[in-house]
């Protein structure tokens, strides 16, 4: 594989990915009432709507997305539309060399069995399970029709990097992490296999709830997500609509290891909320063990869309305190300083202090 020596990318672009995700955000959540629950921060006013009071199907169109098929969705993110013009690149291309205007984002199912406070989607608004799942097949058809069709303004656009469009209709990498949790859908394994005869590398992001369908999958790159080291710590972040699946997520973690043999990359990646979960790098570090990923991501909460409505701007650490958590649970757990994207918030963390790139 490629090695890299550490990834440094702190360059402030023109059109930050907080501001565009908010501006996506802004335009889609257009409506006739304001939300005006008393206990939310005060960022509420921005909202011209209650997301509880709309449909699902309403809510996907209002903030992009597209459907695919029956029940999976697709979304183009900011960094595609950075990407597609040559204003910048998703920390996944720093990282581990994912092309950022040829990446698809999308969801098999919008079904999600947590309501993580930090979640800039609409978890206030329930998914119907479906009649009948799609075949995987009819799922990644469906899914790079619909990334084409959302792409196609770039096609005559006099911004746009020459070629740029003609590599994008030709997707090369799949983030299964849009919203929901993928491994509710009973065909995970058979849709990665599909996507990769597609000729894409697969990045799977999971919650962790659901062991048994890890160890069924082999994506290119597995992603959990741990933002919680204690039951309760859980219990108030990420709101599982069962009280046990604290458990599976432990779980989860050993299955993680079991992963790497198989060839699969593997990442734990941690949401820090700053004032909620940032000060137990220890609790983190234990946890960790456990999987021993190749890489460790530590990303700031991003105040933006509807996590807006449970939480305050205040709770997004700021670059420089996310590098001091990052080197906490560093020096816990032996792994490396390897990188960072401080437009993202993030800070990777390798074994070696070294980034290898997919394929």
């Amino acid at each position: 594989m490629n090695e890299k020596k550490p990834v440094i990318d702190t360059e402030k672009r023109e059109g930050s990915i907080e501001e565009s995700i908010e501006e996506s955000i802004e335009e889609s959540i257009e409506g006739s009432s304001r939300v005006s629950v008393s206990s939310a921060p005060s960022e509420r006013s921005r909202f011209r709507y209650s997301p509880e009071d709309i449909s699902i199907d309403e809510l996907m169109r209002r903030q992009g997305y597209a459907k695919a098929g029956a029940h999976s969705a697709v979304k183009t993110c900011a960094w595609l539309k950075h990407s597609m013009n040559g204003t910048g690149v998703c920390y996944k291309s720093s990282f581990y060399g994912v092309t950022s205007h040829r990446c698809l984002q999308m969801t098999p199912t919008l079904l999600c069995n947590q309501k993580c406070v930090f979640c800039w989607r609409p978890t206030e608004v329930e998914a119907d399970f479906p009649d009948q799942w799609d075949e995987p097949e009819t799922i990644v058809s469906e899914s790079i029709k619909a990334q084409r069709k959302l792409i196609t303004g770039f096609g005559g656009s006099p911004n746009a990097v020459p070629g740029h469009y003609e590599e994008a209709v030709h997707p090369s990498n799949v983030a299964i992490s849009l919203s929901g949790e993928p491994t509710f859908y009973p065909k995970l394994p058979e849709l990665i296999l599909e996507f990769e005869k597609a000729g894409m590398t697969v990045f799977v992001v999971t919650n962790g709830t659901n062991p048994e369908m890890l160890r069924k999958i082999r994506p290119t790159q597995l992603y959990i997500s741990l933002d919680a080291t204690t039951p309760e710590m859980y219990d108030d972040i990420c709101r599982p609509k069962n009280k046990n699946l604290w458990k599976n997520v432990m779980e989860s973690l050993a299955v993680m290891k079991e992963k790497k043999v198989q060839g699969v990359r593997t990442v734990v990646r941690m949401t820090a909320v700053k004032g909620l979960n940032m000060t137990n790098a220890s609790g983190f570090a234990e946890l960790i063990k456990i999987a021993e990923p190749d890489f460790i991501e530590v990303k700031s909460y991003m105040h933006v869309g509807f996590s807006r409505l449970r939480l305050e701007r205040a709770n997004m650490a700021e670059q420089e305190e996310i590098r001091v958590f990052a080197d906490e649970i560093a020096a816990l757990t032996g792994y490396q300083y390897a990188g960072e994207s401080e437009p993202s918030r993030v800070v990777v963390l390798s074994q070696n202090g070294q980034l290898t790139n997919v394929g």
